[in-house]
């Protein structure tokens, strides 16, 4: 017998607006949203594992941090390849079949650790981490909108903050679970053969939550308009600033013309790792596609000025997006290189607090304390992420009261103080600047995000998915910050996000000008990375 997921009220007891978790109709759906929210702790608790991954590569295979930051041009591969798909898949099988075929690529992917382990190539589990990045895709494009329409339209945004909080608790476990198989103390050997544990574990997991999805009786919402949220149901014109917007298209052409180039590069040096081709290859390869694109783009301009890459607050914003993620993903994927290597040493008091999580944090070296890969690892989720996440609900405060480009543009120059502190190696001032980052962080994506659809109308489904599709710079640029960090050190190498976020920041600060609106105020600091 199917379990129900939407219990029928009384009308006369339902308000004609709806509640938190009751809809218009008098249906409640409370434990369909209780289910759904399992998914946002899924994919932040999968994604925070593969943020604490590269150290483990570097001392197993001994790769540089350049090439271990292949570990995020695979997971941002996933995204890019099935931002669109996942949508189409959406559509298609409605959005309990699209998210039953997101957890299944999931198991797949996570399954896959277990011969990845055997096989012990770089390549076997950087195809892993694509495939189960793929699979979270799916998730984050339907659960995302699915939650916002399961109650009173006008308490969708407190809905998608209640589950996001669901999404904050993964983030903060992901690293500790991941720290706990990835790194051991008695050597990258003895934790490489426990790797696939976790996997496995994610996999049963997910085994249970498809029987469920699958019995379950979800509400059919696929008849109604799941619009990017917070996009306004009008058109703006765009602003005829020619110079702006043909300025924009040539940096998007740029950017996707290097995405393009990466992927040709990745693919070349799997047959031939030791050649200099994959560097030909892409160098080949971005000035052809940027070429072409922004042969399109120019030729769309001429053509009419109501399409989607005419309106310079969209196309900055997918230019924008592209660096805050590569910034993002820089600096997740090398904190325990840096907490490791560049801060001074630590108190002996300290070698057993409960932040380094006990004896295994700390480790004496030339009779001084230092912080260990474990160490790390749990400094990343009990400060790291826990600020990442009061970021979250603090700005969902905030921007429902001050203009989403100017607090965007605010934490992205803050950020770039912080970045500067790091560079200029001023010891525990640096660490503080690097968990303070996280705080700052938090609220840029979802915001870029609500910037660049505003005014879209029937635009904003296309101009999101563009938007999700630029997270690519998270695959490409944390390895230049690893290039850095190998002949620099680590503290340099926070150049990379240091110039990331200044770009953020001028979009944030020149968003009004671009758009041609004041400010947009009650912006949702919602989904995302």
């Amino acid at each position: 017998m199917s379990a129900t997921l939407t219990e029928p009220r009384s009308r006369a007891s339902a308000s004609s607006q709806g509640g938190l978790f009751t809809t218009p109709d008098g249906r409640s759906h409370v434990l369909t949203f209780a289910l759904i929210t399992s998914l946002f702790f899924l994919w932040a608790l999968c994604n925070g594992m593969i943020d604490v991954m590269d150290k483990h590569f570097q001392d197993y295979l001994h790769l540089s941090k350049a090439q271990s930051a292949w570990v995020q041009f695979a997971h941002y591969l996933g995204y890019f390849l099935m931002a669109t798909p996942a949508g189409w898949l959406a559509s298609r099988l409605g959005y309990k079949g699209g998210i039953i075929t997101g957890l299944l690529i999931v198991a797949v992917g996570c399954l896959w650790f277990i011969p990845a382990t055997q096989i012990s190539t770089f390549w076997a589990f950087l195809l892993g981490v694509c495939v189960i990045s793929m699979g979270l895709t799916c998730l984050e494009t339907i659960a995302n909108p699915y939650t916002t329409v399961l109650g009173a339209p006008a308490q969708g945004a407190v809905r998608i903050n209640i589950a996001q909080s669901f999404n904050g608790i993964g983030w903060v476990c992901g690293p500790i679970v991941g720290g706990m198989f990835f790194y051991s103390s008695e050597g990258a050997e003895a934790a490489h053969q426990r790797l696939w544990i976790p996997y496995a574990a994610v996999a049963g997991a997910v085994a249970v939550l498809v029987l469920i999805f699958w019995k379950a009786k979800m509400p059919d919402l696929s008849g109604q308009d799941l619009d990017a949220e917070g996009a306004p149901h009008s058109d703006l014109k765009p602003k005829a600033e020619r110079r702006a917007t043909r300025f924009l298209a040539a940096a998007n052409s740029c950017v996707l013309g290097l995405s393009v180039g990466m992927i040709v590069m990745a693919v070349i040096k799997i047959f031939l790792p030791d050649s200099s081709l994959p560097f030909i290859g892409l160098a080949v390869s971005a000035v052809i596609v940027a070429l072409l694109v922004a042969r399109h783009l120019f030729g769309r301009l001429r053509d009419t000025f109501e399409h989607v890459w005419t309106h310079p607050h969209f196309s900055g914003a997918t230019v924008a997006q592209f660096f805050y993620v590569a910034a993002q993903a820089g600096i997740f994927a090398f904190f325990i290189n840096y907490i490791v290597a560049e801060p001074p040493s630590i108190p002996e008091a300290w070698r057993d607090s409960w932040l380094l999580g006990g004896a295994s944090g700390s480790i004496e070296k030339n009779g001084v304390w230092h912080v260990t890969e474990q160490g790390a690892t749990k400094l990343l989720a009990y400060l790291g992420f826990t600020l990442f996440l009061a970021g979250r609900f603090s700005g969902s405060f905030i921007l429902r009261r001050v203009a989403a480009h100017r607090i965007l543009g605010l934490y992205a120059a803050l950020n770039v103080v912080m970045m500067t502190l790091i560079v200029l190696k001023l010891g525990w001032i640096s660490v503080a600047a690097l968990f303070l980052s996280f705080f700052f962080m938090s609220v840029m994506f979802p915001t870029i995000f609500a910037l660049g659809i505003f005014g879209l109308g029937k635009n904003s489904k296309k101009a999101s998915s563009f938007i999700v599709m630029a997270i690519m710079g998270g695959a490409i640029l944390p390895k230049l910050m690893g290039m850095l960090g190998d002949h620099y050190g680590m503290s340099i190498a926070f150049a990379m996000p240091l110039v990331c976020f200044a770009i953020v920041a001028t979009y944030g600060f020149s968003w009004s000008r671009l758009s041609g609106a004041e400010g947009l105020v009650g912006c949702k600091p919602a989904g995302g990375h």
